[in-house]
C-alpha cells in the first residue's frame, strides 16, 4: 500500500480539494466535461484510437481521466485493451476516490468495476484495459519507464501550486516517452508550460479551454 495518502477536504457537496496543493481535484463547474473537452478531445480521442493504444498521464487523482478514457474507449468499439499509465506521488485512498467519483453517475459502470479491484497502487488488468499507477515522484520514477505514450494527460495540480510537475526537465521526459506522432495535452495555458513543451520537441498551440479558462495547451510530436 501507499505510503503517502492524498490528504483532502471537501468542498460544494462532494468536490474534494488537496489540502497539500489547496487545489481542486476537478473542475468545480462540470469535472467530467472539461475531462472530456481538455483530455480526450484534446488528444483527438477517441479518432486515434487503435489497437495497443497507450495513454500516460501525469496527476492520477481521483481517477476521472482513465475511468474517461475507458468509458470512450469502450463507447467507440475498440478492440483488446487500453493502455494508461499513470504517475502519481500521493494516491488518493479508494474510499476517498470512491466518494469523488459519485459526481460522475454516468461514469458509474465503470467505477464500480474498476474500484471492485483497486487496492490504492498498482496494477490492474480487465478485459478492456490494461493500467498501472507508478507512484512516487515523476521526476524520478518517468525516466525510468520503459513505455511510450501515444497521448499525454499533462494533469498535476496548477502551476502556481505544484511547479515540480511542470519543469522543463519532467516536460522533456514526457517528450522522450512520447511515439512519433503522439500528443500531450493540458487544461492550463501558462507560458513557461508550453515553452516548456516546445523545448521538448512539441509543437505546441494554444487552444479554447473549457468552462471559466480561456484557453488550454495542446502539443503534438512531429513525426
Amino acid at each position: 500500500m501507499a505510503d503517502q495518502r492524498a490528504e483532502l477536504t471537501w468542498r460544494d457537496g462532494g468536490v474534494p480539494v488537496s489540502t497539500r496543493f489547496d487545489d481542486p481535484y476537478f473542475s468545480l463547474d462540470n469535472g467530467m466535461a472539461e475531462t472530456r473537452h481538455v483530455f480526450l478531445a484534446g488528444n483527438d480521442l477517441p479518432a486515434r484510437f487503435g489497437p495497443g493504444f497507450q495513454v500516460a498521464e501525469l496527476g492520477f487523482g481521483t481517477g476521472l481521466n482513465l475511468l474517461s478514457a475507458w468509458a470512450l474507449w469502450e463507447e467507440s468499439g475498440q478492440q483488446g485493451a487500453l493502455g494508461f499509465t499513470t504517475f502519481e506521488a500521493f494516491p488518493m485512498a479508494p474510499a476517498d476516490m470512491a466518494q469523488a467519483l459519485r459526481a460522475f453517475p454516468d461514469l458509474a459502470p465503470w467505477a464500480a468495476r474498476f474500484l471492485a479491484v483497486w487496492q490504492g497502487t498498482g496494477r490492474v488488468d480487465l478485459d478492456t484495459l490494461r493500467f498501472e499507477m507508478i507512484e512516487g515522484d515523476a521526476r524520478a520514477t518517468l525516466p525510468e519507464w520503459q513505455g511510450c505514450a501515444d497521448a499525454w494527460f499533462l494533469d498535476g495540480f496548477a502551476p502556481a501550486k505544484n511547479p515540480e510537475l511542470w519543469g522543463d526537465d519532467l516536460l522533456a521526459q514526457v517528450a522522450r516517452h512520447t511515439v512519433p506522432g503522439g500528443t500531450a495535452a493540458t487544461y492550463t495555458a501558462a507560458g513557461f508550460v508550453r515553452r516548456g513543451l516546445e523545448a521538448a520537441g512539441f509543437a505546441v498551440e494554444r487552444a479554447p479551454g473549457f468552462g471559466r479558462k480561456r484557453h488550454m495547451t495542446r502539443a503534438r510530436m512531429p513525426e
